[in-house]
């Protein structure tokens, strides 16, 4: 996984977190003969010329176009090769290659024309021509065979009021070992177990970690480890809309408050990683959950000239030292390392993977609560092709959901990059018949996951009742069934991920 450090991670290199430093002088200014490139449906090569005396980087914005750069003239000219791969999606597709010398971008526009689909590939869930990929068995798809369908201790130990994290604070009981043996029991192959730890931090610079607080979840950890569990560990609201210490938004602007988050990491993780230094592999840290400005991937994150972008990568950076710095288990121990916001196409453009001392220990981390009206808020509570028009989000929802995971495995999952989803969900609902539309949601999801190499965490906060938030399926401290309506959501997750069922399958057996 060392080796696997993209193109863009020199674009998000040369841009500063912080002030900018001295211009360079003989400025050039930042020029491209073209600004379009038409590929056939076979792909091949085309070339471009860019003009400018800055240090020239290059991102491609999909993972079927890559583009290298030749030497550097006298004249400041570049001539960069662009390669596409055949497009087997009987459709259009296009995307942009963001060309970039110090504070100047241009964006050459990529199109391809419609392929034809490989015949035997698979079906298409709503007939929408593209290829279900097959398990080639690399690296993405040993990963997510390990991890599978998992569950989350959402709203427990991530909880905080006025400053400081608490295991009740939210209405939640104490776990216990009932909860996780009973998660086992229902099918599940992973626990997340969210971790907010401010409220519990000593003064710099040691930032020592109130010894009850981590000896409490490293008990919990032993909960999973009991039950047969993998375990997923993180920093959670530390980071919520960069109000408190991990604050993306002053790191970008201020080198001061991006070098202490830093250390703060440094000595945290390190902490942390020393206390389960012992523990197997069943055990992954994560270093952060949604690290966003407050915009939730819409504020300065869009014209800041990727600031926030270049402070969590390297603030993942630290993580990653960190926890190989402790020593133990955690020299090879998988590690889970989040996109900016856990947003998908954002990762696109701003996500990069840590350099490791371990060979093929790193994932990369997002969420997906597509569609946000439906799933989260329940502005809506039906979905699908056989809802109701006027109960649906607009347009193809099966097709809409698929791209997300199209994109997934374009970018990362084919290329051997293993992608986890530490969340997803869908609210429960108050009537039979929307109940069916939430059950066939899961089960759809949980195919497309299975289908694309993408193992899936869902979301409980242990919030009960139906509508928006209310996604308490297993009680957090017994581990029974909130409902027998959460029960029927659950098996109708589960079943549809390991049972051997096509997309086709579960697209034509949607409520009627």
């Amino acid at each position: 996984m060392n080796k696997i450090i993209y193109i863009l991670s020199a674009i998000l290199m040369a841009i500063s977190c912080g002030p900018e430093g001295p211009q360079k002088t003989d400025s050039v200014k930042l020029s491209v003969d073209k600004t379009t490139l038409e590929f056939a449906a076979e792909g091949g090569e085309q070339t471009f010329t860019v003009t400018a005396s800055e240090q020239l980087y290059l991102v491609p914005g999909d993972g079927w176009v890559s583009a290298k750069k030749g030497n550097r003239s006298a004249d400041h000219k570049t001539v960069v090769t662009v390669t596409a791969q055949k497009n087997t999606v009987a459709a259009v597709r296009e995307t942009r290659i963001s060309v970039v010398a110090g504070e100047e971008k241009i964006y050459v526009e990529v199109s391809q024309e419609a392929g034809v689909p490989s015949t035997g590939g698979g079906d298409s869930g709503n007939g929408g021509g593209s290829v279900v990929p097959e398990n080639n068995g690399n690296l993405a798809w040993q990963f997510a065979e390990r991890l599978g369908i998992g569950w989350n201790l959402g709203n427990h130990f991530d909880a905080h009021n006025n400053g400081v994290s608490g295991e009740t604070f939210w209405g939640n009981p104490k776990a216990t070992q009932a909860t996780f043996t009973k998660v086992k029991a229902a099918g599940f192959n992973t626990v997340r177990i969210p971790v907010t730890w401010m409220g519990h931090i000593g003064p710099a610079p040691d930032y020592k970690i109130e010894e009850a607080w981590l000896d409490r979840v490293a008990e919990v950890v032993g909960y999973a480890e009991a039950a047969g569990l993998n375990a997923i560990v993180n920093m959670h609201h530390d980071g919520a809309d960069s109000k408190y210490w991990l604050n993306i938004k002053g790191a970008a602007t201020n080198p001061a408050v991006h070098q202490q988050v830093l250390d703060q990491i440094s000595a945290m993780w390190g902490q942390i990683a020393d206390k389960f230094k012992d523990k197997g592999n069943f055990l992954i840290f994560e270093s952060f959950n949604e690290i966003h400005d407050g915009s939730w991937g819409w504020g300065a994150n869009r014209n800041d000239g990727g600031r926030q972008y270049k402070c969590l990568n390297e603030w993942n950076q630290a993580f990653v030292n960190a926890v190989r710095a402790s020593g133990g288990a955690n020299t090879d121990r998988i590690l889970g390392i989040p996109a900016y916001c856990t947003n998908v196409d954002i990762s696109l453009e701003s996500f990069v993977m840590p350099e490791d001392s371990a060979n093929d220990r790193l994932m990369m981390s997002v969420h997906c609560y597509d569609p946000y009206d439906y799933t989260l808020a329940a502005k809506i509570n039906e979905w699908g092709h056989t809802a109701d028009p006027s109960r649906k989000v607009a347009g193809d929802n099966e097709a809409d959901l698929k791209k997300v995971f199209e994109k997934i495995y374009v970018n990362y999952i084919s290329k051997g990059i293993p992608v986890y989803m530490g969340e997803f969900g869908c609210v429960n609902r108050a009537t039979a018949r929307e109940q069916a539309f939430q059950q066939y949601y899961l089960k759809y999801y949980a195919k497309l996951a299975k289908t694309y190499g993408v193992p899936s965490i869902i979301w409980d906060n242990g919030a009960k009742g139906a509508g928006n938030e209310c996604h308490a399926f297993i009680d957090h401290g017994t581990g029974e069934y909130c409902s027998t309506e959460a029960k029927a959501a659950i098996q109708a997750l589960v079943s549809s991920y390991t049972n051997s069922l096509t997309l086709d399958d579960v697209y034509r057996n949607a409520p009627k």
